[in-house]
Order: structure tokens, then sequence, then C-alpha cells
């Protein structure tokens, strides 16, 4: 057999050894999930789908105030700020691991003078003390990925960049559901405060009725004491409101990445439509969640793991070589005579480390065995958060519309007691207990109301992002 049959029988050893990895087949992980939502109607068996979200779900409610906050949670938030941050760091993890594909190529240049020891071992007798050592050279190296160590980091690499921007995606998500749910119940705050002023202009006016007819002898103290007591009662919810609006709004300003001491929403007393959930939400949509997309993606980042740590229990073999030029002293340097290389294959295997390689091999195991619990629950919750929310956008409708006539019935007795006891036919009690009865009511359906549209915001949330795929 000739050598330059050896030779192409050793290049197509090794051409097919560089399609080798030790990283095991990856398929998707697949997760048991119900025929249908235990809250909604039926839906479709799901595959595992893009998890683009739509970046303007909130405009459902249609309030142009709403989106320009949003838009300042894109730009100024920052944990958002902070999320992108750490996609850039895995992209550039990434770029040292392809970096891995390449071969590395150097040069180096050196112009020294030097002196040598007078009692140096095996110095000649005719070596001059004093020498210059002039080298110019360049170098080249290339790794042979045999065993997919290399192909394998890039793989775990793009894996991770890939779930750092569904990470980043996800943070994104929370924060405007947070900002569109604290959004709600300012304006429910501002809602409540606009019915209790008017509630504490009526009852001042009644009060201050009840205290002359009192200085005229109709009335006694007890309804004076009761006039009083429901408007100081009626004044302390409007601070009370007051107080927790002033919290909701710093909130929504540290999420638009603005101090909380230069920042002011004006108030709205906004009474937004509460958002039709479609019939039969396809469970599709819940794979749009980036949080699921990340998890997936962590999992196909610890297989290739596993290839990697594999691939340490083999040789690692390296082609290089250098050349250049070698001289005492500049004169004469670049001819041919001082022409130097080197070229050959490098190997290097540990043959004993104390179990370290079986024990990193264990390691990225147990990572693949934990990246595929954590995906599992973060299916599990994505359904959980999808079921909570859609029985309590059904529950908190069925209240609503209970305790919506409930106000009505309040109203109506209300306006029945004040007539009365304008003629004197029913005591002051008769009306203060509807007039409580009424105040009651009427900011028990506002809370419902705003309850319900968080409702329905967390739904969105939970569905990836909107209900429309």
């Amino acid at each position: 057999m000739g050598k330059r049959h050896r030779a192409g029988i050793g290049l197509a050893a090794l051409a097919s050894l560089a399609g080798c990895s030790f990283a095991p087949a990856y398929h998707p992980p697949v997760t048991m999930t119900p025929p249908a939502f235990k809250e909604a109607g039926p839906w479709r068996p799901a595959l595992l789908a893009s998890a683009a979200t739509r970046d303007d779900w909130w405009t459902v409610f249609g309030d142009p105030t709403l989106t320009a906050l949003e838009q300042k949670v894109a730009s100024d938030n920052p944990t958002l700020s902070g999320a992108l941050a750490r996609y850039d760091t895995a992209r550039g993890y990434l770029g040292q691991a392809k970096a891995g594909l390449l071969p590395q190529v150097g040069a180096d240049a050196s112009l020294t003078r030097n002196r040598q020891s007078d009692n140096r071992p095996l110095r000649g007798s005719n070596q001059p003390d004093i020498y210059s050592a002039d080298t110019i050279e360049g170098s080249f190296g290339y790794e042979l990925d045999l065993w997919g160590r290399v192909r394998n980091s890039v793989a775990a690499g793009k894996a991770e960049v890939q779930a750092s921007g569904d990470d980043l995606a996800a943070i994104r998500l929370s924060l405007q559901a947070e900002l569109a749910s604290d959004y709600m119940a300012l304006r429910g705050y501002d809602r409540q405060a606009v019915l209790l002023q008017q509630t504490v202009d009526a009852y001042a006016k009644a009060d201050h009725l009840i205290a002359r007819r009192f200085q005229a002898g109709i009335v006694s103290g007890i309804e004076t004491g009761r006039s009083g007591a429901q408007l100081d009662e009626a004044r302390a919810q409007l601070a009370d409101v007051a107080a927790s609006r002033a919290l909701t709004e710093h909130a929504i300003a540290s999420l638009v990445g603005t101090p909380a001491s230069s920042f002011t929403l004006a108030p709205s007393a906004t009474a937004f439509a509460i958002p039709a959930i479609p019939v039969g939400v396809p469970a599709t949509l819940v794979e749009r969640r980036p949080d699921i997309a990340a998890a997936e993606r962590r999992m196909a980042s610890a297989n290739a793991g596993i290839g990697i740590a594999k691939a340490a229990f083999f040789p690692a073999i390296r082609l290089g070589g250098s050349g250049g030029f070698q001289n005492t002293g500049l004169p004469g340097l670049l001819s041919a005579s001082n022409t130097i290389w080197s070229i050959g294959p490098s190997t290097v295997l540990s043959l004993f480390d104390g179990g370290r390689r079986r024990a990193e091999l264990a390691v990225a195991r147990a990572r693949w065995a934990s990246a595929g619990a954590d995906y599992r629950a973060t299916v599990l919750a994505a359904f959980q958060q999808v079921e909570d929310n859609l029985a309590r956008s059904r529950h908190l409708g069925d209240e609503a519309a209970a305790e919506d006539d409930a106000v009505r019935q309040a109203a109506s007795t209300e306006r029945l007691s004040l007539n009365r006891y304008s003629k004197g036919a029913v005591s002051y009690l008769e009306l203060f207990t509807a007039q409580t009865t009424a105040l009651r009511t009427r900011r028990t359906l506002i809370d419902l109301q705003t309850r319900q549209l968080q409702a329905s915001i967390g739904l969105m949330r939970a569905l990836g992002g909107g209900w429309h795929s």
C-alpha cells in the first residue's frame, strides 16, 4: 500500500471522526396536558411553537396613557435593561465558543540584547558574553474537533442565547402586565375617589341641615352624632383611597424608570370595558409564553453539555505550526539561512484525574435532569395560571353582575329612605343604614370591576401576551 493511499485513508478516517458527537440525540420535550381547560372550552393538542408575543396586547383597553407608559417600560425600565445586558453577555459567550471552530493565527517579534553568565553550565569558551537574539515568527493552531467538544459548546451557547432572549421577552411581558394591572388599580382608586368626594359633599350638606334642625329642637343629639360620624367616616375612606393611589402611582413611576418624586398621573375616573374572552381559548397560545421557550432551550443546552463532558474522556488533538526568521542581529535576519519552522500534530490525554471527568459528566447529567424538571414545572405553572385567571374572570363576572343588582337596589332604598325621612316618616337611623349600604355596594362594585380588569390582564399574560394567535 502506497504512502499516498495510506494518507488518503487517514484523512478519510479523520473526516469521519470530525462528525462525531457524544451528545444524546435531542428531542423537544413532550408534556402530558389535559384535553381541555377546566375553566373554559375545549382546545386542540399543542406542538412547540414560537415564543413571540403580541407587543401591543394592552391596546385592547384603548387607553393612550397606558400605551405611552408601556412604551416607557420598554425603553427605561432598569430591570429590563439588566435582562438585555444578560442577553448580550450570552451572545458574547457564544462568540467565544464559535472561535474554537476556526484556526488560531498569531505573530511574534522579539529583538533583544542579552548577557549570559560566565558560569553558565556547558558554556563554550568561544561564546561571547553579550549577544543579540532577534526573532520574527508566525504561528497557527487548530483543534481537530473529533469528539464534538467544540461543536457541542457552540450548540450549548446558541441555546443559551435563545434562552436568554426568551428570558428578556418574559421579563418584558411580566413588567408590561404589572404596569397594566397597577394602572387599572390606579384608575379604580380614581373612580372611588370621585364617588367618595360626591358622598362627602352630600353628607356635609345633610350634616349641616341636621345641625340646624338640632338647634331648632326638631331632632335629637343622637341624629347629629350619627350624621357627623357618617361624614367623618366618608372623609377617612377618601383619605385612605388617596394614600393607596399615591402608593400605586409610585409603583408605576418605578416601572417606567422615573423617580417617584417627579412622576404624576392626572386623575381620571375612566371606566374600562371588560375585554371579552373568546370561547375555547386554544392551548397553542400558552406555547407562546417566553418562559416555556426559555426552559426548553435550557434543556437543549444541558443536552449539549453532556456531549462536552463525554468528549473530555478522549484525547484533544491539535494541528499546529510556526515559522519565521532568527538571527543574532538585524542585518541579514530575513535571509534563507536564518529560517526556522516547526509543524506537526500534538495530543493531550489525561490518564488519571482522580475522578474529575466522571464527576463533570455526572454534573452534566444532573443539569439535564434539572432542566427537564424545570421545564415541566414551568408548563404546569403556565396551565395553572391560565386556569386561575379564567376562573377569576368567570367568577368575578358573576359576582360583579350580582353586585350591580345590589347597587341598583341599594340606590332605590336610599332614595326612598331620604324621601321618607324628609317627610318625617322614618328615623335618621333608617336613612343612615340605607346610605351606608349604598356607598358600600358602589365601592364594592368598582373594586370588582377593577379586579375583573386585572384578571383579564393576568390571563393575557398567562397566554403569552393576549389571546389572539
